[in-house]
């Protein structure tokens, strides 16, 4: 065989690339395998169940009940003047799809330990997969949301304005976001796989530090300071104040949580990208 031949490899396989380097290119190269892990995750949530895609209704459903009867009507947590239970269905839906993107991509490493070993693939396919999967059941709970937004919408108890436009920019952000942190988390777990179980308890205390079923205004002092920091807040209080027509939104609110989501998506970057090239000694 002549040298020109020996050397015409179809794929190169390197570990000498930036950290900083999410290496897109590549994944677009593997779009295929993002779709096919898409469908997978998809199929696999209804497999051998009875109701199907309907308990991506059923979830959103009990839930805000439960916080109607205990936050709005126990605890009488202010909503700003906003329907109850769209106030709360607003907050779920959104949660919902940040939680399940945050809990799955943090342990995509070792989850997918025996494919990783067997076949070469760029790594961040996984995680980016999972985000997509992920917002097929955030369109099915939209959807909820939207019937039930349209019922209040020509009772004249809500008030939308032109930010409804950014709501795919918020989503965008929320995936970014979890892609970031999960990216991170995903990395440690590798070697300490109790931060899993630690993780999964700090997603439910995030919640309660993030305005899901209270409004930003109803904070005071430090705790207005630090939900102002709070990357998910500005995301929160502009979807309420876009659709619902309440909130204490401000424009700055969006800029400092997109700053903040494009700073931990570099970090977990980094991480990801140190930690792949040899997981699978730890794994």
């Amino acid at each position: 065989m002549s040298d020109s031949h020996k050397h015409q490899w179809t794929e190169t396989i390197e570990s000498s690339h930036s950290l900083l380097d999410l290496n897109l290119k590549e994944v677009w190269r593997y779009k295929d395998l993002v779709y096919m892990f898409v469908k997978r995750d998809f199929v696999s949530s209804f497999k051998q169940t009875i109701l199907g895609p309907i308990w991506f209704f059923i979830n959103p459903i009990f839930t805000t009940i439960v916080y109607l009867v205990v936050f709005g009507n126990i605890a009488k947590l202010s909503t700003d003047g906003a329907p109850k239970i769209l106030f709360y269905l607003a907050g779920i839906t959104l949660w919902n799809y940040f939680s399940t993107c945050l809990n799955s991509t943090s342990n995509v490493f070792t989850a997918n330990a025996s494919i990783f070993g067997k076949v070469y693939f760029p790594r961040l396919v996984m995680p980016i997969s999972i985000v997509f999967s992920n917002l097929m059941k955030l369109g099915v709970q939209m959807a909820l949301f939207l019937v039930v937004f349209f019922y209040y919408l020509f009772q004249g108890e809500v008030q939308p304005n032109w930010w409804i436009l950014a709501t795919p920019f918020l989503i965008a952000l929320m995936a970014i976001f979890a892609l970031g942190l999960g990216m991170i988390f995903s990395s440690l777990t590798t070697k300490y796989r109790d931060l899993q179980m630690l993780l999964s308890f700090g997603i439910s205390l995030y919640m309660y530090a993030t305005p899901v079923i209270y409004p930003a205004s109803s904070l005071k002092g430090i705790f207005k300071t630090i939900a102002f920091y709070n990357p998910l807040t500005g995301i929160f209080e502009c979807f309420k104040y876009a659709w619902l027509g309440v909130g204490d939104f401000s424009p700055m609110m969006l800029i400092i949580s997109t700053v903040i989501i494009f700073i931990i998506l570099a970090i977990g970057t980094v991480i990801f990208n140190k930690v792949e090239k040899g997981f699978m000694d730890t794994v």
